[in-house]
């Protein structure tokens, strides 16, 4: 077995970059995310526009992080948030479908 070479903070360097990489998914599907919302808000701007805005000013705001638990925990609550998101999302669309299937059936 050939020598191991040691290098210091080398796994820190590979859990931030792998952090960044988790970030960098977890923005793009907030953004694929947010063109599903068509609808305006009460001052007339609509929700994917403002959704993005304030993806991007969360994500601008813990650029600067460094600390690992910290990082997890943001990148774990955002993942849940889409997750829950998707969920509602397929959940309406399923009563859209059943609602439809249902009224045809009873013509």
């Amino acid at each position: 077995m050939p020598p191991r070479i040691w290098v210091p903070n080398q796994r820190a360097a590979s859990k931030l970059s792998s952090h960044r990489a988790e970030a960098l998914s977890l923005y793009r599907e907030i953004l694929r995310t947010a063109k599903h919302f068509h609808w305006c808000d009460e001052d007339g701007i609509p929700w994917n526009q403002r959704l993005r805005q304030q993806a991007r000013q969360e994500f601008e705001a813990s650029k600067e992080e460094t600390d690992p638990l910290i990082l997890a925990r943001l990148l774990v609550t955002g993942r849940d948030c889409v997750d829950k998101i998707h969920q509602k999302f397929n959940e309406a669309d399923r009563a859209c479908y059943d609602r439809i299937k249902r009224d045809s059936d009873e013509r």
